[in-house]
């Protein structure tokens, strides 16, 4: 361990899925003097085009959109102090339904081997200790974020590395929270129908059964800026709204599920990186 740092790998499937779900503990542990490796499997071409046209609009250039997001995401990264910045650049498949889903070269079309055997080099050369990405359902069900799973288990089962790994989540108490405050400033926004939330998979977990509750309340003011720097990005405006202060409210404490561990850390924990130092 002496001749190298720690260092935190997160995967992600898009750019601005990095400042989103995990902002705070890169910011956190960028600060802490860890080596914050992030490894962005997507371009983001299924994105927002100028001026908010979407995928398959008159204008919507998914290569033009890519390289906007591309250049939003290194400013992203300089924001919350990111060692190193990795990009896969699988073709974004867009959200679930979408013709793009099936595109030859999109990411949900790639063999999980494929992107898995490249993700393990990475692994391999980075030897990340703490490696963080979605649980098996991408947290609500995007193609990509499902994807990122899988590879992201499929290269540690390749690699010799016996990182403690997480993946991402949001207490069922902190969802109620957010869509309080989502109804706060969308006073039209209806009541969700009892039936249709029935018959949609929950987000989140059960507040007892998160392992990991990481503070990062003192960095919210960073997270808050590299997602503002995902400007481009109609779906980030909401959470722009709020202003720093709001945002670090709700958004100042980030939730994991520990997954795999060789250090025999005691959970609940408050820190990835329990254990390890």
């Amino acid at each position: 361990m002496a001749d190298r740092p720690l260092t935190l790998m997160a995967v992600h499937a898009h750019p601005d899925d990095e400042a989103t779900g995990t902002g705070g503990v890169l910011a956190r542990y960028a600060a802490e003097g860890i080596r914050t490796v992030l490894v962005t499997c997507t371009d983001g071409g299924c994105g927002d085009g100028p001026g908010g046209v979407k995928p398959g609009e008159p204008g919507h250039d998914p290569a033009a959109v890519a390289l906007m997001r591309r250049q939003e995401l290194e400013a992203s990264c300089e924001v919350l102090k990111i060692s190193d910045l990795e990009m896969l650049d699988y073709a974004d498949s867009g959200m679930t339904g979408w013709p793009s889903n099936d595109a030859p070269g999109s990411f949900w079309q790639t063999p999980v081997e494929e992107g898995a055997a490249r993700l393990a080099e990475l692994m391999r050369h980075y030897r990340p200790d703490v490696v963080v990405t979605y649980d098996e359902n991408g947290f609500y069900g995007h193609p990509d974020h499902i994807q990122a799973h899988r590879i992201t288990m499929a290269a540690l089962e390749m690699t010799e590395l016996t990182p403690k790994v997480y993946w991402t989540t949001m207490p069922r108490s902190g969802m109620r929270r957010f869509g309080e405050i989502m109804r706060e400033f969308h006073e039209d926004m209806p009541e969700p129908d009892p039936a249709e939330a029935a018959a949609m998979p929950e987000i989140g977990l059960p507040d007892d059964e998160i392992t990991t509750w990481v503070d990062t309340t003192a960095f919210s003011g960073q997270k808050f800026d590299a997602l503002a720097a995902h400007a481009s990005q109609g779906e980030n405006i909401f959470f722009l709204k709020m202003g720093k202060e709001r945002f670090g409210e709700l958004m100042g404490m980030e939730t994991f599920l520990r997954v795999q561990d060789a250090t025999g850390a005691a959970v609940p924990e408050n820190d990835l990186f329990a254990g390890l130092r």
